[in-house]
Protein backbone atom coordinates (compact mmCIF):
# COMPACT_ATOMS: atom_id res chain seq x y z
CA UNK A 1 0.00 0.00 0.00
CA UNK A 2 1.28 3.24 -1.12
CA UNK A 3 1.85 6.03 1.43
CA UNK A 4 0.14 9.34 1.21
CA UNK A 5 3.43 10.68 -0.35
CA UNK A 6 3.96 8.52 -2.11
CA UNK A 7 0.54 8.35 -3.82
CA UNK A 8 0.88 12.35 -4.39
CA UNK A 9 4.12 11.52 -6.62
CA UNK A 10 2.74 9.22 -8.67
CA UNK A 11 0.00 12.40 -9.48
CA UNK A 12 3.07 14.79 -10.23
CA UNK A 13 4.58 11.27 -12.51
CA UNK A 14 1.42 11.33 -14.25
CA UNK A 15 2.08 15.08 -15.92
CA UNK A 16 3.99 13.91 -19.10
CA UNK A 17 5.97 15.94 -21.58
CA UNK A 18 2.94 15.12 -23.94
CA UNK A 19 -0.71 16.66 -23.94
CA UNK A 20 -2.35 13.51 -25.16
CA UNK A 21 -1.17 11.33 -22.23
CA UNK A 22 -1.79 14.62 -19.50
CA UNK A 23 -5.59 14.16 -20.86
CA UNK A 24 -5.71 10.36 -20.34
CA UNK A 25 -3.75 10.30 -17.45
CA UNK A 26 -3.84 12.95 -15.03
CA UNK A 27 -8.15 12.21 -14.98
CA UNK A 28 -7.71 8.63 -14.69
CA UNK A 29 -5.43 9.65 -12.00
CA UNK A 30 -7.78 12.76 -10.21
CA UNK A 31 -11.22 10.39 -10.79
CA UNK A 32 -10.32 6.99 -10.28
CA UNK A 33 -7.51 5.59 -8.59
CA UNK A 34 -7.72 6.58 -5.15
CA UNK A 35 -10.54 4.39 -5.60
CA UNK A 36 -8.76 1.35 -6.86
CA UNK A 37 -6.76 -1.43 -5.36
CA UNK A 38 -3.27 -1.31 -3.99
CA UNK A 39 -2.55 -3.58 -6.87
CA UNK A 40 -3.63 -1.05 -9.29
CA UNK A 41 -1.85 1.34 -8.00
CA UNK A 42 1.44 -0.50 -8.07
CA UNK A 43 0.78 -1.73 -11.54
CA UNK A 44 -0.05 2.42 -12.25
CA UNK A 45 3.28 3.04 -10.84
CA UNK A 46 5.17 0.24 -13.14
CA UNK A 47 3.39 2.18 -15.96
CA UNK A 48 4.80 5.65 -15.26
CA UNK A 49 8.33 4.10 -15.62
CA UNK A 50 8.14 4.10 -19.24
CA UNK A 51 8.77 6.31 -21.89
CA UNK A 52 6.26 8.59 -23.42
CA UNK A 53 6.01 7.56 -26.93
CA UNK A 54 5.45 3.85 -25.81
CA UNK A 55 2.82 5.04 -23.87
CA UNK A 56 0.78 6.84 -25.73
CA UNK A 57 1.21 4.13 -28.81
CA UNK A 58 -0.16 1.58 -25.58
CA UNK A 59 -3.03 4.00 -24.28
CA UNK A 60 -4.01 4.85 -27.72
CA UNK A 61 -4.35 0.79 -29.27
CA UNK A 62 -1.33 1.36 -32.14
CA UNK A 63 1.07 -1.19 -30.44
CA UNK A 64 0.42 -3.76 -27.59
CA UNK A 65 2.07 -3.38 -24.23
CA UNK A 66 5.23 -6.30 -23.65
CA UNK A 67 4.07 -7.85 -20.46
CA UNK A 68 0.66 -8.81 -18.76
CA UNK A 69 0.67 -6.16 -16.04
CA UNK A 70 1.50 -3.12 -18.47
CA UNK A 71 -1.94 -4.51 -20.56
CA UNK A 72 -3.87 -4.95 -17.89
CA UNK A 73 -3.39 -1.31 -16.41
CA UNK A 74 -3.74 0.18 -19.86
CA UNK A 75 -6.99 -2.03 -20.35
CA UNK A 76 -7.72 -0.38 -16.96
CA UNK A 77 -7.13 3.02 -17.77
CA UNK A 78 -8.73 3.03 -20.99
CA UNK A 79 -12.41 1.34 -19.18
CA UNK A 80 -12.29 4.55 -17.63
CA UNK A 81 -11.13 7.31 -19.68
CA UNK A 82 -13.10 5.68 -22.67
CA UNK A 83 -16.64 4.85 -20.57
Amino acid sequence: MLTEIEFKKLGWHSRRGMLELDLILLPFYEKHLAGLSPDVHSLYQELLAEEDQDLFAWLLMRAPAPNENLRRIITIIREHHFA
